[in-house]
């Protein structure tokens, strides 16, 4: 029992925050419709003609290398009748058209073509229907987009974090594409953001999986609406990580800094930056109970045989992982030695408690959970 002078934290948002379709569109509208949106990594674009797209809100945008090659960012509606002129990511020679009726524009946006347009538009001003303009930027690799055309700087609205991340040179590491994932997890992005930089649940969730990384000297704080966490190594795989480590180190880190860098990037961009790996989490919401997260890592810049050679000689805990119970993987996400299913599993039991008439929230960590209070207030104020 809490003693009566001890205030007894509690959450922030109601039940309904995390079911009500009402509240999922108006932060659709509030938040990711205005905030910078992560859309690929720099790499992705790297000729004219390619391209990706992104949702971000209410807003499709995609984002094209012209043939000056310079990256430039629109709305992804044919001034027609509004139709997606681009599907999610491709290349094309010269021009964009629109599936619909062909309306054609060129690399910088401006219609060039409109099939029969003497016939059918007389009085067409093609200088008067280019595609609607919105910003891209490039910051740590990553290609961002904005909807407004005159969005303040990437690199302004997370400046702020910059001192706290790790000290990863990420263009020089690269993609492997086994370590990418996706999954559609049942829960409302909120509560899969919340675990994200819940640092109380580390420990006890993670104990068998995460073990490598010592959850009770974890340093956080904020900036704005950007949370940053970081986090030592162990003592014991502290002793030896370049021969314990599953994968080959990251040789550029110090070994003085060797650890775990784990922002979360408002709303939703989760960053693991570790002795080893650099991995970007994308949370969508995709309905007010279903959030699609996609994973994508890069590791040093070493051979084929390097990489085997070292999954093969490693003797620590993250190359053998323990679940936090015994039993078949196949049944129990918390024997599967994962922990993202550990994680999956966590916000999806969570989710579901929210439609009992038992639920009530119980005390809230006064600093474990400080963060995820913290999280409730920033949505709320973005809300209202």
């Amino acid at each position: 029992m809490m003693p009566a002078n001890e205030p007894q934290l509690v959450p922030i948002l109601p039940v309904e925050a995390y079911t009500s379709p009402a509240w999922y569109h108006r932060e659709q509208e509030r938040i990711f419709s205005r905030t910078w949106a992560y859309a690929g990594f720099s790499d992705d674009i790297t000729a004219p003609g390619e391209y990706l797209s992104v949702q971000a809100g209410l807003n499709n945008l995609f984002v094209v290398m012209g043939r000056d090659e310079r990256l430039r960012a629109f709305h992804n509606i044919c001034r027609h009748r509004g139709t997606q002129l681009i599907r999610p990511a491709g290349k094309t020679a010269s021009a964009l058209r629109c599936p619909y009726h062909d309306w054609t524009y060129n690399l910088e946006g401006e219609l060039i073509g409109v099939p029969r347009r003497r016939e059918e538009f007389p009085d067409i001003d093609p200088s008067r229907l280019s595609l609607f303009p919105a910003s891209v930027g490039v910051w740590r690799g990553m290609l961002w987009v904005h909807p407004e055309p005159d969005a303040p700087p990437v690199n302004e609205w997370f400046g702020g974090v910059e001192p706290d991340l790790g000290p990863h040179r990420v263009d020089e590491l690269v993609e492997r594409k086994q370590f990418r994932t996706e999954q559609i997890i049942e829960a409302n992005w909120k509560i899969v953001v919340e675990n994200f930089i819940d640092g109380y649940h580390l420990k006890h969730l993670h104990s068998g999986t995460l073990a490598m990384y010592d959850h009770d000297r974890i340093e956080s704080r904020w900036h704005g609406p950007h949370f940053t966490f970081w986090e030592p190594l162990s003592a014991d795989y502290a002793k030896d990580p370049a021969r314990q480590s599953s994968l080959p180190l990251i040789d550029h880190i110090p070994r003085e800094r060797l650890g775990a860098w784990v922002p979360m990037l408002f709303p939703g961009i989760g960053l693991a930056e570790t002795e080893s790996t650099w991995s970007l989490f994308h949370v969508t919401p995709l309905a007010p109970e279903r959030t699609r997260v996609v994973t994508r890592t890069k590791v040093a810049d070493v051979s084929s045989w390097e990489f085997a050679a070292q999954m093969l000689t490693s003797g620590w805990l993250w190359s053998r992982p323990r679940g936090k119970f015994e039993g078949d993987p196949a049944e129990d996400p918390l024997a599967s030695g994962d922990f993202m299913a550990e994680d999956r599993y966590a916000c999806e039991q969570q989710q579901k408690s929210l439609r009992s008439p038992y639920f009530r929230p119980g005390p809230s960590s006064l600093h474990g959970e400080a963060p995820v209070r913290r999280h409730q207030q920033i949505v709320q104020e973005w809300l209202t």
